[in-house]
């Protein structure tokens, strides 16, 4: 019975997602009947008429232009966040890796708070002058601390954590020194460090979408390379696997995917981090199962917290603050559970 679980539990969870998307879809704190909102939906996306294009113009701008939009980059922002968590805690075989690791955040703070400052209004390719600057400081980063861990041809992965949590920490007091001295631009930079899908819209998904694309493909490839990691990089060696090209390609990949998705959204914490423990309970280590799960259920997790953030008061709350209050005790509780286990 529970491998037929396993074998349908995909197939069924992406049913449940696209229902889920529908469902947030119609909520929101602007007070939309359910039916009318329903016939909008219906309307644009099936073309089934039944009152939907004779719906209030309003109605349908906020259906159809932001929260349709929103919930779909809510997804894909989840989804891309917990499938690098995933692939990194495989590289690194490393359960507390996480997307923001090293200093992917840390970078793009920085670049975000020096847009902000600089008031930077320059967009490229959809991307404002925040975003743009955001996603150089991702970039930027990664390079550094590809470029410090190297030893030969060799990047160890010990190096790598080190690395990163050490640039990241500096860049973190660079960011802390600037808002200090533009104290009119502290909360700004606090909110978007924070994460929010406020102001989102067609544009950004288009951005993400992608990147997002292109970078799970990539580490669709790693399956079977990441499982046999699992066994220890010596042994990964001794069985034909490239570690180190590995290594190039999971950390570009996530790398790539994570730079874009913070750009746009700022930093978003324990989804990359908690969600693909909860996988890898339920379904095992093996990561051609691990990953696709980790999509789906890290994308339904984060748009049930946004639509939480944009519902719950009359001023929105960023959704960092949501999935950290959900994030952290539960991820309190599955360490008491693992230590129990052991």
């Amino acid at each position: 019975m529970k491998k037929h679980l396993k074998k349908y539990a995909l197939p069924l969870l992406v049913v449940g997602c696209l229902l889920l998307i529908y469902i947030c879809t119609l909520m929101g704190i602007t007070s939309i009947p359910f039916g009318e909102a329903n016939r909008i939906l219906l309307y644009q996306l099936l073309r089934i008429d039944i009152g939907g294009s004779s719906a209030s113009a309003g109605h349908g701008a906020i259906i159809w232009d932001v929260r349709l939009p929103r919930v779909i980059l809510g997804f894909l922002t989840g989804g891309a966040l917990a499938v690098c968590g995933g692939a990194y805690q495989g590289i690194f075989k490393n359960p507390m890796a996480d997307p923001y690791i090293l200093g992917v955040s840390s970078g793009a703070a920085l670049g975000a708070a020096i847009g902000i400052v600089l008031r930077f209004d320059t967009s490229f390719m959809g991307m404002g002058g925040t975003a743009v600057l955001a996603f150089i400081g991702a970039f930027v980063t990664i390079f550094l601390v590809y470029r410090i861990s190297r030893v030969g041809r060799r990047v160890p992965v010990g190096s790598l954590l080190l690395s990163g949590i050490a640039v990241g920490q500096s860049l973190s007091a660079f960011m802390s020194l600037l808002m200090i001295f533009n104290v009119q631009s502290m909360n700004a930079i606090m909110f978007w460090t924070m994460g929010s899908f406020n102001g989102t819209g067609w544009d950004q998904v288009f951005i993400v979408l992608p990147f997002v694309l292109l970078g799970c493909v990539v580490l669709a490839t790693t399956v079977r390379e990441l499982d046999i990691m699992l066994l220890g990089e010596d042994t990964a060696t001794q069985l034909g696997v490239d570690t180190e090209r590995l290594k190039k390609k999971v950390l570009i990949a996530s790398s790539i995917v994570v730079a874009a998705v913070v750009s746009v959204t700022g930093i978003i914490g324990f989804v990359g981090l908690v969600v693909p423990h909860v996988v890898r309970m339920l379904t095992g280590p093996k990561h051609r199962v691990l990953l696709p799960l980790s999509m789906v259920l890290g994308g339904a997790f984060l748009v049930c917290c946004d639509t939480l953030a944009r519902s719950v008061a009359s001023q929105e709350i960023p959704v960092g603050i949501i999935t950290a209050a959900f994030g952290g005790p539960f991820f309190i509780y599955l360490l008491r559970k693992t230590r129990k286990g052991v």
